[in-house]
């Protein structure tokens, strides 16, 4: 059985350099991406966080997410918990609501901490940051 990561209730920005720019990538750091890549490893946080950076001010309360995700309204709030504590979303509470936004920055760092530079000519167009085979996810 896998060793369980730590829970940790860590919001502070992911400050790390990129996996790819040491052999011995530090192990507080490890532990700190690995908590944040854990928490978004999920097909409905993923939705969810993809559903709010296409929202104005890239947010949503729960009562718009459970119907645009397919969930019910607890299951997304256990979910939006989840993202809550690695730091990737905030909340904000507006009268009755409760309205969750996407930590753009943490978002990005997860991008940054585990990007691998790749020779341009393996990728359709010199603007694609997508290789051509990734571009769709269907088969």
């Amino acid at each position: 059985m896998p060793k369980a990561l730590p829970v940790l209730d860590d919001v502070s920005p992911i400050c790390c350099v990129p996996l790819s720019s040491t052999p011995n990538f530090p192990m507080d750091d490890a532990v700190r991406l690995a908590v944040r890549l854990k928490a978004l490893a999920d097909p409905a946080r993923l939705r969810i966080v993809a559903f709010m950076l296409n929202q104005p001010n890239q947010e949503a309360c729960t009562c718009e997410l459970a119907p645009a995700v397919g969930l019910s309204e607890p299951t997304v709030s256990h979910h939006l918990k989840t993202l809550e504590k690695a730091g990737l979303v905030s909340k904000e509470r507006r009268g009755m609501n409760v309205h969750y936004a996407v930590e753009t920055k943490a978002i990005r760092a997860l991008g940054v901490a585990i990007h691998v530079d790749a020779p341009t000519d393996s990728f359709d167009t010199v603007d694609s940051a997508v290789p051509a085979d990734l571009q769709t996810c269907s088969a």
